[in-house]
């Protein structure tokens, strides 16, 4: 056990697991637990070539955590509002409304995925769903950091095993044809790269997002050592769930909810029902994930002032409000066009505004000797 920045021990689970735990909670959201984000960046390309861009975005992943958690580290910002004013100094807010922005965009995806999960499932009307998954992320959200950090553990450990059951039972009901889908697929080519990147970058925001699980690293090797593992541990469940998908190329990138798609090919009603829920419960770390960012930016901002932080049931009020303005765009747009046009759009602001300052402004401010004693943790 180490002395980490909580003032308390951290373990070997906090210090190099939690945060890559807490990057595939943000990132999984309704399109990636769903498959239709793969089925919108991966399947276009084919088995070998989706594959290949899986691996380029988990590389990025990997490479922008690795920094972002060392810089973060170095400047003591524990949350993204101080992340941003120590890499852009006044121009900090640029990040902030791109944020906001993702936030409303990635709250309608989920609304939107619980919605249907919950019509294809139990025959709900949509909007049940949408404001059953609004009230659990109010409830978690509402009691603060270690509240959340224990739900991306425990999450973590159902989603994994749900994906592992779901590839045995895919090969099981129809191996033989994914077996096929590969050995008729031609090598990589045309846009996987295009397809990799656009959804590495427009993900890759999840890494200031989980700022505050950070507080358990005890060192530059903790934050560049949890940043490398981060990547792979976001997408072993979506390299899983592609490979499943090959089954039904090309057919599948067409499927609205590809999970639903291949379940009904399983024949294995009691799954079925285990595999969505699993899917509810990825919707609710993600999206808590997004609004608790939000409550520790504001929380650090009034405590910077020398007031109290936020109570419970101000981070509650604060998450309904959000939640309620951002889940019921989906009504109005839908889960397809929301990934294919909002996300695309994302993705260019977020290398605007974070990618590529990171990469150079950051490095430099990493290389550079420290003139202070290293900050503690913010709020």
């Amino acid at each position: 056990m180490s002395v980490g920045e909580t003032g308390g021990r951290s373990s070997w689970f906090q210090r190099f697991l939690l945060p890559g735990f807490a990057l595939k909670a943000v990132i999984i959201g309704g399109g990636y637990a769903t498959g239709r984000e793969l089925a919108e960046y991966f399947v276009p390309s084919g088995p070998w070539g989706g594959l290949s861009a899986m691996l380029l975005a988990t590389l990025v992943w990997s490479v922008v955590a690795a920094l972002t958690f060392a810089l973060a580290r170095k400047l003591g910002a524990y949350d993204y509002r101080a992340f941003f004013k120590g890499l852009l100094g006044p121009a900090w807010v640029a990040f902030e409304a791109a944020y906001l922005i993702f936030v409303v965009l990635i709250l309608a995806v989920f609304g939107a995925a619980a919605g249907a999960i919950g019509a294809a499932t139990f025959g709900w009307p949509e909007l049940a769903g949408t404001a059953l998954l609004a009230v659990s992320i109010v409830a978690v959200t509402a009691w603060g950091t270690g509240v959340v950090e224990q739900m991306f553990k425990y999450v973590s450990i159902l989603l994994y095993t749900v994906y592992g059951l779901f590839l045995v039972l895919a090969l099981a009901s129809f191996g033989g044809l994914i077996g096929q889908g590969f050995a008729n697929a031609p090598p990589p080519s045309g846009n996987w790269m295009a397809g990799g990147l656009t959804y590495a970058t427009y993900n890759i925001v999840g890494a200031v997002v989980i700022l505050p699980v950070l507080r358990h690293l005890t060192s530059q090797r903790d934050a560049v050592v949890a940043g490398l593992i981060a990547g792979p541990l976001s997408m072993l469940p979506a390299i899983l769930f592609f490979v499943a998908m090959m089954a039904f190329y090309p057919a599948i990138g067409a499927e609205t909810l590809p999970s639903d798609f291949l379940l009904r090919q399983m024949t294995v009603p009691g799954f079925h029902v285990l595999f969505q829920v699993m899917i509810f419960a990825a919707l609710l770390e993600s999206g808590a994930g997004a609004v608790h960012a939000i409550n520790e930016r504001i929380s650090g901002a009034v405590e910077g002032r020398g007031r109290p932080p936020l109570t419970a049931g101000a981070r509650a009020i604060i998450g309904a409000v959000i939640l309620t303005g951002c889940m019921f765009v989906a009504g109005e747009v839908g889960l397809v066009d929301l990934i294919a046009s909002g996300y695309r759009f994302l993705a260019w602001l977020f290398l605007a505004v974070f990618v590529l300052p990171l990469v150079t402004i950051g490095i430099w401010r990493l290389l550079r000797p420290s003139t202070a004693p290293h900050m503690e943790a913010l709020p």
